[in-house]
């Protein structure tokens, strides 16, 4: 991911080691990342049992907050494509009854319908 991307508030896919050593202590019996977006620090994580955002505070990072929601309390969710002119796509998510959504842009190259397929089959199930 680009410094400019990531500074726009754009994420892009994350995999392997990094998340297996970050999340090795919280993921219960069965439970498995299905998905992970980095925005610069953070983390936008799917898993098949609930949605993680980490925030990854401070000057080194080593202060972070992991904010755990369950499937069932997602009450509605909304994807915007890309665009000619407007390179990103967003992902909005309404948890419980605050009517503030959640919302992430993926950049580009990014395949949106593949995060809203996950958060679909895990929310409409």
């Amino acid at each position: 991911m680009g410094l400019l991307s990531g500074l726009l508030g754009n994420a892009s896919e994350v995999s392997g080691d990094k998340l297996d050593k970050l999340f090795s202590e919280l993921l219960i019996e069965g439970e498995q990342i299905e998905k992970a977006y980095q925005l610069i620090r953070d983390l936008f994580v799917f898993t098949n049992k609930r949605l993680i955002l980490v925030d990854k505070q401070g000057m080194t990072g080593k202060k972070i907050e992991f904010l755990s929601i369950p499937y069932s309390k997602i009450t509605k969710f909304s994807r915007e494509s890309a665009g000619h002119f407007d390179l990103d796509a967003e992902l909005k998510i309404w948890v419980g009854s605050d009517p503030m959504p959640i919302a992430k842009e993926f950049r580009k190259t990014v395949n949106i319908n593949e995060v809203y397929a996950v958060l679909s089959k895990y929310v409409l199930n």
